[in-house]
């Protein structure tokens, strides 16, 4: 298989979250010609998962997986003689090619591994919680996102906070005879950023990042509204944290929590470089598919970003580090 425009030929597909269908439809066929049995899962409308294996083979020990979807916008391929370049060039198209041309060596040396391929990581991992519903009985899951070919120890987790203040509206001549809800919610942003925040020798620190402010009616009215979005990077439980988050708004602001993403510790092999993951991933979402390791090529910095693109030499290095790891945890090593 040629790598690199089979990872051109998926990323001209666009496949933003929600709209994952032709992308599956166009890995179902690769993978069909290489002789996989490939079973479309449903997730949603037209959403599906794919899972491939070998025939005759039954249920592996091991899956390689990654997701299908990507952020907007839509950026097609192009190239130069190190990169290649577009949207899910590295995140995470690039490594969907890697774990294929894995599993192919690995398939000449007689062991065999599942490939999966999921919808929604970028917005809600609901084809990964799909899958984790219909495990297939594998040891373990090795899963794909740019680490720059390092094996993550942990992957920091979220939680996803809605600060919500209420007001009164009134002539901003006479502000007396309102109450600001913006002056509310920026009153309860000073309290949280004051927090000390936790922080794991691991992983190191939990991280908050304000994301979006809006609110109020026109310059001339005292706004009776005001929302802002959180996001904390967790390193830890975050029981303490929500109290602590809910008591620094007090009575200035609703603290609603959205989304939480546990902190994972992950699986090493000996002699491969660590790190660890700042983002997280589908792993907290598949439980049942076995003991996770997260590791990929490309740069998480430029992931999401207008420059996306992944090294050429990153990528071929990528599909002999699967097959390696794929060894040791199989005890073929």
């Amino acid at each position: 298989m040629d790598v690199f425009a089979l990872t051109r030929k998926l990323i001209d597909v666009e496949s933003t979250t929600g709209m994952e269908a032709a992308v599956g439809e166009a890995l179902t066929g690769e993978l069909t010609r290489l002789g996989y049995n490939v079973e479309r899962v449903p997730v949603e409308g037209n959403r599906f998962n794919v899972w491939a294996t070998h025939p005759q083979h039954g249920n592996p020990q091991l899956a390689l997986s990654t997701h299908m979807d990507t952020v907007p916008p839509f950026i097609p391929s192009s190239e130069t003689a190190d990169r290649i370049y577009g949207r899910g060039s590295c995140d995470a198209k690039g490594i969907i090619v890697a774990q294929i041309a894995a599993a192919e060596k690995l398939k000449d040396e007689d062991i065999h591994v599942g490939l999966l391929f999921l919808v929604g990581e970028e917005r809600d991992s609901q084809g990964a919680q799909t899958a984790n519903q219909q495990p297939r009985g594998v040891k373990f899951l090795i899963n794909g996102e740019p680490t720059e070919n390092r094996l993550a120890v942990a992957s920091k987790g979220t939680l996803r906070v809605e600060l919500v203040a209420h007001g009164r509206m009134a002539h901003s001549a006479y502000p007396e005879l309102g109450e600001s809800a913006i002056e509310k919610l920026l009153d309860a942003l000073h309290e949280i950023r004051t927090l000390k925040l936790p922080g794991n020798p691991k992983a190191g620190p939990c991280t908050l990042n304000i994301g979006q402010i809006e609110g109020g009616r026109a310059p001339n009215v005292i706004p009776d509204f005001a929302v802002a979005q959180l996001l904390f990077r967790l390193v830890g439980p975050a029981e303490e944290l929500r109290r602590q988050i809910t008591q620094a708004a007090g009575s200035k602001a609703e603290a609603s929590f959205k989304l939480e993403i546990p902190y994972t510790e992950l699986g090493t092999v000996p002699g491969i470089e660590t790190m660890v993951a700042a983002f997280t991933t589908d792993i907290p979402a598949l439980t049942n598919w076995g003991k996770p390791l997260l590791i990929g090529p490309g740069s998480i910095h430029v992931a999401h970003t207008e420059g996306e693109y992944i090294e050429k030499k990153q990528l071929l290095e990528a599909i002999d580090l699967y097959v390696r790891i794929a060894r040791e945890l199989l005890g073929r090593g």
